[in-house]
Order: C-alpha cells, then sequence, then structure tokens
C-alpha cells in the first residue's frame, strides 16, 4: 500500500477516478487526462493526496462541530455512516433554508465545518455556511463548479462505490488522528457498511453492469 491511505487499485475498482465529460475551471488542475470516450479522468494519487489533507483538517475540529450533508441518494447512507462513526451530525436529503442560518428553525445547527458530496446538489448548505463563515470541504468531479469551497476533494461523486469508499476513508483517517483508534484493523466498518444498497431488481441495478467500463484504469484508456 505505500504511503497511500489504500490500494492503488481500489480507488480504480471503485471508479473514483472517473470523472464526466465536461469540465469547470476551478477542476481543470485535477483532471490527469480525458479518455477517448471524452470522459475525463483523476490521478488517483491526487485523490489518496486530498483525502488524507480533508481528515487532518476535519481532525482540527470536535466531532459535534462537524455536519456532513447530502441531498444526493447515492450519498445519503456514506454521510450517514461517516457521521454515525466520528459523531458528527448529519443532514441527508432535501437540505431546508436556514438550518444554517435561522436560530428559530427546528432543527437549526451551527456548525463549525461542513463536508458535502456535491456542490451542485449541496448548494443551499453551502450558501448557508459561506454567509455564516463556516469553512467547507466538498467533493468535486469535473464538472463542479468550486467557487466558495476551501478544500476540494476531486473525485467521482456520483458513484455508490466511489462515495462509500472516499466517507469511509474520511471516517477512519479522523479517529486515527484523533487516536480514537490505533490502526486501519481497530476500525470496525468495512467499506460495504457505508454503501448505499440498490434493490433487487432495480432500474439501476440492472443497469450496473454497463456501468463496468468505466471502472478501468487510466493506462488502459
Amino acid at each position: 500500500m505505500g504511503n497511500t491511505l489504500i490500494e492503488t487499485k481500489e480507488y480504480l475498482r471503485t471508479g473514483s477516478h472517473i470523472g464526466t465529460k465536461f469540465k469547470t475551471a476551478g477542476m481543470r488542475k485535477y483532471i490527469f487526462k480525458k479518455r477517448p470516450d471524452k470522459l475525463k479522468v483523476f490521478d488517483v494519487s491526487v485523490i489518496d493526496e486530498k483525502l488524507s489533507v480533508a481528515a487532518k483538517f476535519l481532525s482540527s475540529f470536535e466531532p459535534s462541530e462537524i455536519v456532513v450533508v447530502s441531498k444526493k441518494q447515492y450519498g445519503q447512507k456514506p454521510a450517514e455512516m461517516f457521521a454515525q462513526a466520528i459523531g458528527a451530525k448529519s443532514v441527508v436529503g432535501r437540505f431546508s433554508p436556514g438550518t444554517f442560518t435561522n436560530p428559530a428553525f427546528k432543527h437549526f445547527l451551527e456548525p463549525a465545518i461542513i463536508l458535502v458530496t456535491d456542490p451542485g446538489a449541496d448548494g443551499q448548505a453551502i450558501n448557508e455556511a459561506n454567509n455564516a463563515r463556516v469553512p467547507i470541504i466538498a467533493m468535486c468531479s469535473t464538472d463542479n463548479e468550486t467557487k466558495n469551497i476551501d478544500l476540494i476533494i476531486p473525485i467521482n461523486n456520483k458513484g455508490r462505490q466511489s462515495l462509500a469508499l472516499a466517507y469511509w476513508l474520511l471516517a477512519r483517517e479522523f479517529l486515527k488522528i484523533k487516536g480514537a483508534i490505533k490502526s486501519d484493523a481497530d476500525f470496525k466498518y468495512k467499506v460495504s457498511d457505508f454503501e448505499f444498497v440498490l434493490e433487487k431488481g432495480s432500474r439501476e441495478e440492472m443497469s450496473q453492469e454497463f456501468s463496468e467500463d468505466n471502472k478501468r484504469t487510466y493506462e488502459e484508456r
């Protein structure tokens, strides 16, 4: 495994390096190459580095000060499991306006830092955190706008397995840095515990076999 958080093949297996056919100015510098099918690809070493940096940044806060947000369906279970594993708070599904800015709101929260799955889907949370001067960490694909993001994690934020792996690694590394666990082996969760489960026979499950091509290494393309 060397100096990486996990073996490189796991990033490739989960398609963590696969972006979209589009790119924004803010994400251009993270793109390793463009495949013949026009999909942009991230360098897995950069993904690994940014996850490590994000875990260290998060560890400078107490778990109760961290709020993880995910409107995207595939990110909801990973976000909830991350929060459960480290003792943070999660807001999944629809983000109600005023959650970070209206003290009179029933579910008002005052995070010291937030982590979001997708700047596009989680735009309301980002706007409110920015207004409250709360630092923002975001998982970003090649097509995401990066305005108001303090720390970018370049990664496939659309895939079930890539999101599960990312949140699992962040939780494990956070607990190690905090001293709650001493080694990787002490982390009681499996990556599969963080993964959104498709309903048997669902359209998403049946189309899963067609997504395997996106998990090829960038050397193959």
